[in-house]
């Protein structure tokens, strides 16, 4: 058996202080990372029953989005004039929550959720008037239709009002959500699919168009009502 000398174990010790100081440094050093902000949801977001929920807790346009779109569900399901009818609207509602947490938790998740939103705001405006009365507090506006020069279908437009702005837009079989960017000069949404890229913009009362294989059209909104 080898005997550790008194020197031995005097090296021994200061390496092991010495180790031991260094690990603590670094541990010092690396902060810890801070928890991301929960916001308000129309659910309860201390438990979570799905990824896109989880998502949707801990960001702060998806939780905007989530109390808007609850608020309009919460108005279409008072209203006998609704289209569906109210009891539809619910089962149609259920339905609509399973899509929107089949977005996950990708890569893609936050966009497709942006989307689902946007569909389902469309849906519970178009069907129900008492849905699109002008609340102060509404975050939703549409859908309002535009006629776009050489463009023969109309385009119905329904705007989510969040940080950042999010629009919808539908015509004949097409729909595509853009997400609002920065510009110096009205408000401008952009966005891309398979076919290129989008954009729809508006400067004062003009309001403008462009889709793949397009130049940029002028558009006017259609009569409400």
């Amino acid at each position: 058996m080898k005997m550790v000398t008194p020197l031995l174990a005097s090296v021994l010790a200061v390496s092991a202080c010495v180790t031991a100081s260094l690990c603590d440094a670094a541990t010092k050093a690396k902060p810890k990372p801070k928890p991301l902000p929960t916001y308000k949801t129309s659910f309860d977001c201390a438990t979570p029953q799905a990824s896109a929920e989880k998502l949707i807790c801990h960001d702060a346009q998806l939780a905007s989005m989530d109390l808007e779109l609850n608020r309009l569900y919460l108005l279409a399901l008072t209203d006998e004039h609704s289209v569906p009818r109210p009891n539809k609207v619910e089962i149609d509602h259920r339905f609509w929550l399973e899509s929107r947490n089949q977005c996950g938790a990708g890569p893609q998740a936050r966009a497709c959720i942006v989307r689902s939103y946007a569909e389902r705001a469309f849906q519970l405006r178009q069907g129900s008037a008492i849905a699109r009365t002008k609340d102060p507090s509404r975050l939703t506006e549409g859908p309002l239709a535009y006629r776009c020069a050489g463009f023969n279908a109309l385009v119905a437009a329904t705007f989510f009002t969040v940080e950042p702005g999010v629009v919808l837009l539908k015509w004949a079989n097409t729909s595509i959500t853009l997400d609002q960017v920065p510009n110096n000069y009205g408000t401008q949404y952009t966005g891309k699919d398979y076919k290129g890229n989008y954009s729809f913009w508006q400067i004062g009362d003009d309001v403008f168009l462009q889709i793949p294989g397009s130049a940029k059209m002028n558009c006017a909104a259609e009569p409400v009502g």
